[in-house]
């Protein structure tokens, strides 16, 4: 079959002429295809799915029956555009209750379409061709993706046990400080777990005023901190005159799904993403942003999600480490992020944390998602469905009985 005319059309951002013909496979579509060999071959062993990255419970129920009445009032029909003023007002009050950061919600506010819209729109206010988004690695890719596409490139910051899991700023090269735009960050940090400190905040906003570079702080795990009270990148002094904080309503309210978050901080970058976002978007249904507020409103709704997954948590790590892992309690995320096995004992050895995922699924029904950025590691997810914590135990049981069978080998 002969290529379309248009294919060798599209940009080159894409794959140019090739678009389509790659090989290569997304790490999440082979985790996807090896869970769909597991449950063919073996339907009789029940799937331990850990590699799920979204809460397994529904938005509370008071939430949904904001909606529920929101959703028939006409008023709510409409195009959202930059937000509705409830919303933003909500979003003011909750970055006081909780950080004691004070927001204009008219000017220092404005809400995205789930905070991955953010992170692809950031750049599209700042990248030229030739210029850097500073990025940590292992992490959410979606800036660095647009700031390609703009023209730019990337440098990575790995994330090491040697560094505590943060950016080694000052490894960063004269050259590349010199072109760097972005700074693109996440505390907690997705997958490692760990949190940020002020004393660390504070070094990234003297970073940004020696070098002119605009800090995004992606937030969304911010809720879900163990270690500590919730620390906002913008409760630093002179954070927000450096940069913005992306929030999700995702992860710290059950509300996956609904694609709701904000972007707050220097009013200067928030109309730009506004202005970016205007000509994308035509904003979140009022009625989801309407629950979204009244979800803020209740302070009781982050405590219950960080408790669940805090529990869940710790008896992940338990069974880990019981069973040859060295799996440490995340500072915050539902995520336990551990060193890949490098193989089994009288079995198969592994180069790469993909090569061990890929056999925990098809082999065992254990699902995870590997991480090779900065070291073989893998990401276990607490988000696996269980209704009760007598549930949650059972399947505690059984990973650590198929664990302990498999005899992993590091």
């Amino acid at each position: 079959m002969s290529d379309p005319y248009f294919q060798r059309l599209f940009a080159e951002r894409v794959g140019g002429a090739n678009y389509g013909k790659g090989t290569a496979i997304y790490k999440f579509e082979k985790i996807k295809r090896a869970k769909r060999k597991a449950l063919a071959d073996h339907p009789e062993r029940t799937l331990i799915d850990f590699g799920i990255g979204e809460n397994d419970e529904m938005a509370p129920a008071s939430v949904r029956a904001v909606m529920g009445a929101e959703i028939n009032r006409l008023e709510n029909r409409g195009y959202a555009d930059n937000g509705v003023a409830a919303y933003k007002e909500a979003v003011a009050r909750f970055m006081q209750r909780n950080f004691g950061v004070e927001l204009d919600p008219v000017k220092e506010v404005n809400h995205c379409i789930g905070s991955k819209t953010a992170l692809a729109m950031l750049p599209a206010a700042f990248i030229n061709p030739g210029d850097v988004t500073l990025m940590t690695v292992p992490g959410y890719p979606v800036a660095g993706t647009h700031t390609k596409y703009y023209g730019g490139s990337v440098h990575a910051l790995p994330l090491l046990p040697s560094n505590d899991f943060l950016p080694d700023l000052d490894s960063i090269p004269a050259d590349v400080r010199a072109r760097a735009k972005l700074l693109v960050l996440c505390y907690p940090n997705s997958p490692t777990g760990k949190v940020a400190t002020r004393d660390f905040y504070q070094r990234v906003i003297e970073f940004a005023h020696r070098n002119d570079v605009v800090v995004v702080q992606d937030a969304a795990h911010i809720m879900l901190t163990y270690e500590g009270a919730p620390l906002s990148f913008l409760s630093v002094p002179g954070a927000k005159e450096v940069g913005v904080e992306v929030h999700s309503m995702s992860k710290g309210f059950h509300m996956i799904g609904w694609r709701l978050g904000w972007v707050c901080g220097h009013e200067r970058i928030v109309q730009a993403f506004a202005d970016v976002k205007d000509n994308s978007d035509s904003g979140q249904f009022i009625a989801i942003q309407k629950a979204g507020a009244a979800a803020l409103d209740d302070a009781a709704i982050p405590v219950q999600v960080k408790q669940k997954y805090e529990r869940r948590c710790r008896k992940l790590v338990d069974v880990l480490n019981r069973c040859g892992f060295t799996a440490r309690m995340p500072g915050g995320t539902y995520f336990v992020y551990a060193t890949s096995p490098k193989g089994i004992a009288g079995g198969p050895t592994f180069e790469t944390a993909e090569a061990a995922s890929q056999y925990l699924i098809t082999e065992h029904s254990i699902c995870t998602v590997p991480w090779d950025d900065a070291g073989a590691y893998l990401r276990f997810s607490a988000t696996y469905e269980g209704e009760t914590e007598a549930a949650e135990d059972a399947l505690m049981k059984a990973t650590e009985e198929r664990l302990r069978k498999i005899k992993p080998v590091f």
